[in-house]
């Protein structure tokens, strides 16, 4: 069993201008460079829009916070992702098998492009290449859209399957893709039922560990240190401490993660970036950060 250590703060990192308090927050993210982005709308769009809308992107990165004026957006329960040329990627977390659920937007807000990924969209993170990584949720793995069926996939900007998982007899298939990290053109996955941390490389090539800890949310990966956060019922703000070996992931201390300011955490979602685990908490304003590095 991990040993106990002393309870671990995450920091502020970054924050929506009050400015774009009053805006609706369809969904946030903080993309490969280290820029916090907020997709900002009027009303909430609900899941099936009756119409194209109109929205907004507000940036917040070393510079001054800037806009970026999305329209013709189409997504219900959007998922945003950035791109390196200051353009984006939206994606509806779920849709029906006729519909292009995927648009990419120039830096000018256009939208050139428009494709499908698949139903139930879990994680939309881009690597430094601008290839686009999708983890899928169980009703998308077990429904009846076959792009979602391996629960994990790597797609170009223009809708080309670059990469899909395959069950292997020591990771086994895939029922939810529980934790996603994109770093540069690696990329590191856990996921139920027997929560493997999959290594993925630039060739493709997949590398297996087997793995003890289960139901965590997020993870961050440096050398050979990797640490799990989350869990299920009280280990939701988990962090365990683990050392990467060949073959396995070996559990050395746990612990828990708090706010800044010592607080409990609360609802919240999580961006796993390389070294750095990045939550955001409800309301949504505020992006904090773990940095391992």
């Amino acid at each position: 069993m991990p040993t106990k250590r002393p309870e671990t703060r995450l920091m502020p990192y970054a924050r929506l201008p009050r400015r774009y308090h009053d805006r609706h927050i369809a969904h946030s993210t903080v993309d490969a460079y280290g820029r916090a982005h907020w997709l900002l709308t009027e009303h909430d769009p609900g899941g099936v829009p009756a119409h194209p809308y109109d929205a907004v992107v507000v940036t917040v990165g070393d510079g001054v916070p800037y806009e970026t004026h999305l329209s013709a957006v189409l997504a219900g329960f959007p998922r945003l992702e950035a791109l390196a040329d200051d353009g984006f990627v939206l994606a509806a977390a779920r849709s029906r098998t006729h519909e292009q659920q995927v648009q990419v937007f120039d830096p000018l807000g256009r939208c050139g492009v428009t494709f499908r990924v698949g139903d139930a969209i879990e994680h939309l993170l881009a690597d430094e290449s601008g290839a686009l990584w999708v983890g899928y949720f169980d009703e998308g793995i077990y429904g009846d859209d076959e792009l979602s069926r391996p629960g994990l996939r790597r797609w170009s900007l223009s809708g080309e399957p670059l990469w899909t998982y395959r069950r292997t007899r020591d990771a086994g298939e895939i029922s939810d893709c529980y934790a996603l990290n994109v770093h540069r053109r690696t990329v590191w996955a856990c996921p139920y039922q027997r929560f493997p941390v999959l290594e993925i490389g630039r060739d493709g090539g997949m590398r297996v560990r087997q793995n003890s800890v289960q139901g965590a949310k997020g993870f961050v990966v440096h050398a050979d240190r990797l640490v799990f956060f989350g869990g299920y019922g009280a280990d939701h703000d988990r962090l365990v401490d683990c050392r990467l070996t060949e073959q396995t992931v070996e559990a050395l201390t746990e612990g828990r993660l708090s706010r800044p300011d010592g607080g409990a955490l609360g609802r919240r979602r999580v961006v796993s970036r390389g070294p750095r685990l990045y939550i955001q908490e409800e309301p949504g304003l505020e992006w904090t950060v773990l940095d391992i590095s």
